[in-house]
């Protein structure tokens, strides 16, 4: 049997190289390229070779729109055995044109069109996109109709979750004036999070997609009702102190419930945004990756300011207990509307989500043997853990990360439960309190247009800088106007929550700012690591901050608390434009982009 063989061949052709040898012939990936062609549905590459005295060849196969651009070929060493081997110039150099036998090829066809060979083969029936074609399909999403299927599941989930966040403060903060209750649920949940985090991430890893994220809505819906009865309980009952509150039987139940219906939610968050929304617009489509991603901040965004307003004007007219019943049947409603949304999300996308677990969850199987018991998976926890936390200290953008980190000590001067038991201990109509958090979610989404224009004036680094000082600024404002002592008043009150209001803007400017220093500082190889060792490191922040509220949590110790939160940011500032001022050499290589650094 005659055999042509080229060894060392350095082929810059798209997508294409061919060696022969044999009866075997087989078209590599590997290979770079720049060269653009179009084949016809019905015709394959035929390359002919004529006697050696005819030096001139063309590829007769292609059609009149195939061309060459910014070939490089490089060929080391041709070996022939009986056949007759030719070559044709392109560009400076000259590739061999080699006689395929055709009873080789029909014989070995099969063999030929199997594993990924037979995804390369397609290559000769796809059309060639131009600029213009190329960007249009990068900006549209691989499954649309799942996409709006997912869009809707995420907007009657995050309704009732935002509404939720801001109801269980509110209606506690009622039973006692103390910000203990509060701050110890939040200080423990915080807790679970951290070390449940992990454990919880690696189990639905290693589970299928859509069962388990519908299990995870049900356990954080039959958390909420959980919670919700506790609380109602607890009006029902006789008032009593805030340390027999918290040695209450109910109390206890209720900081369980919580913390489940907050790890649930978290994981649910993380699925939703790294994993679901990844596939259902495509990974390799960067534009409706981008659009996706903004949709779904618009969408949690604009529940917040749904669900706080919502609960608000119905506590400024009804009492808790009615409130929490209307709150617990929007719970009830939402869940099989939220678990239809999943499915039909799933089958809109052609049961994209589940195939690509359940190959996940075969190949592991296959390789590395049935999945881990509890203590492995708590051992393994506590690895990733340790390895995160050295690969964290050593990211190149660590100043920017920690300054990111420092504003999670801010938990009094933004919305959140502390702010709205301390203003619902203070008188304030819940109507307002509903809208203060509703503005300062109003202020996020005003952020996601106002982070471009910074970007494009002051370049990424000075961006985040303007964002960080911006905040500090108004918060240092809103703290000298609380130290005046006339919160009293209608007037410096509101001005107090204003001011909050737009340090707002600044804050999640640098919030989606420093995302974007992240993305560019981090390799893509460690990025789900550092990035879950940062939501930690925060959660022990804020659960650090929480402490200290549990030791000071008499409302008349707010002014201090609300002195540390401040300190916090202007520290975050601090650090951030100090690494800016003095850059160093890998942060210049890491954004050379950037015209103002």
């Amino acid at each position: 049997m005659a055999m042509a063989a080229i060894t060392n061949p350095q082929l810059s052709f798209n997508l294409f190289n061919c060696s022969v040898t044999g009866r075997e012939a087989s078209i590599s990936r590997q290979t770079a390229s720049r060269i653009r062609y179009r084949f016809s549905s019905s015709r394959w590459l035929s390359l002919n070779s004529s006697s050696a005295t005819n030096r001139r060849y063309s590829f007769d196969s292609f059609k009149s729109r195939c061309s060459i651009v910014n070939t490089d070929v490089h060929l080391n060493h041709v070996a022939v055995e009986d056949e007759d081997i030719s070559t044709v110039d392109i560009g400076c150099c000259t590739t061999p044109i080699v006689q395929l036998k055709s009873d080789v090829l029909e014989a070995e066809s099969l063999s030929m069109l199997t594993g990924d060979t037979y995804v390369d083969s397609l290559l000769t029936t796809l059309p060639v996109l131009t600029e213009e074609e190329q960007k249009t399909l990068a900006a549209t999403p691989a499954h649309p109709e799942g996409l709006y299927a997912f869009y809707a599941s995420c907007l009657a989930g995050n309704l009732v979750e935002q509404l939720w966040n801001f109801a269980w403060p509110s209606a506690i903060a009622l039973l006692h004036p103390s910000l203990l209750p509060v701050a110890v649920m939040g200080f423990l949940t915080k807790l679970v999070i951290i070390i449940g985090g992990p454990l919880v991430g690696k189990l639905m890893d290693h589970s299928p997609r859509v069962p388990s994220y519908i299990f995870l809505n049900v356990v954080q819906a039959s958390a909420q009702l959980l919670s919700a009865a506790m609380i109602i309980h607890a009006h029902t009952v006789s008032p009593a102190s805030t340390s027999s509150i918290l040695l209450r039987p109910w109390f206890a139940v209720l900081v369980l419930a919580g913390a489940i219906e907050r790890l649930s939610g978290v994981a649910l968050g993380v699925a939703m945004e790294r994993d679901w929304v990844v596939l259902l617009a495509g990974i390799n489509r960067p534009i409706a990756l981008a659009q996706a991603n903004a949709v779904l901040n618009r969408i949690d965004l604009l529940c917040e300011i749904a669900g706080t307003s919502l609960f608000g004007i119905l506590l400024s007219k009804y009492d808790p207990v009615t409130c929490l019943k209307l709150a617990a049947s929007l719970m009830v409603w939402s869940l099989p509307i939220m678990i239809s949304l999943t499915w039909l999300t799933n089958k809109l996308s052609t049961g994209v989500l589940d195939r690509a677990k359940c190959c996940q969850a075969s190949r592991r199987t296959s390789d590395e043997g049935p999945l881990p018991d509890a203590q492995n998976f708590v051992n393994t926890g506590l690895e990733a853990i340790k390895h995160g936390w050295r690969e964290y200290v050593q990211q190149p953008v660590l100043p920017a990360s920690l300054a990111y980190v420092l504003l999670y000590f801010n938990v009094v001067l933004t919305p959140g439960s502390l702010m709205t038991a301390f203003l619902t201990q203070r008188g304030l109509n819940p109507s307002v309190i509903g809208g203060f958090s509703g503005l300062c979610a109003f202020m996020g989404v005003a952020a996601t247009f106002l982070s471009a224009s910074l970007v494009r004036r002051f370049g990424i680094l000075k961006a985040g800088a303007v964002g960080l000082t911006f905040q500090a600024s108004l918060l240092t404002i809103a703290v000298a106007v609380y130290q005046s002592g006339t919160l009293s008043q209608r007037s410096p009150l509101l001005l107090f929550l204003c001011l909050i209001v737009l340090s707002r803007l600044g804050h999640m400017s640098y919030d989606i700012v420093g995302a974007q220093i992240l993305q560019t500082g981090i390799p893509s190889s460690k990025a789900n690591l550092i990035g879950t060792t940062e939501i930690s490191v925060a959660s022990l922040a804020e659960s650090l901050m929480l402490g200290v509220v549990i030791l000071a949590n008499d409302v008349s110790h707010f002014g201090f608390l609300a002195m540390l939160s401040v300190l916090s940011v202007v520290g975050a500032a601090w650090m951030f434009c100090r690494w800016l001022l003095n850059p160093t050499e890998e942060q210049r290589s890491l954004f050379s982009f950037d015209p103002q650094l």
